[in-house]
């Protein structure tokens, strides 16, 4: 389904911006820009997997106690 709408384009500051449309929003707060001759891509930024934000924490520097074993409950079956 490809929606196409007419839009002003306005200054903002020193930049050209426009405001997009309701039914075209973006989630997310952050997008790409980009050029492919005469035209601008705009899209949303793909979240980031759970593997790729565990993978860039730092290793914590404080020396964290080892906890004392627990005792073992006897279990039924």
């Amino acid at each position: 389904m490809h929606v196409a709408r007419r839009v002003r384009l306005f200054r903002n500051g020193s930049n050209q911006a426009v405001r997009i449309p309701r039914e075209l929003e973006l989630p997310g707060k952050e997008a790409i820009l980009r050029a492919e001759g005469r035209r601008l891509i705009v899209e949303p930024v793909a979240r980031r997997s759970l593997l790729a934000v565990l993978a860039a924490l730092k290793p914590l520097d404080a020396d964290l106690p080892i906890p004392e074993p627990l005792p073992a409950e006897p279990v039924e079956f």
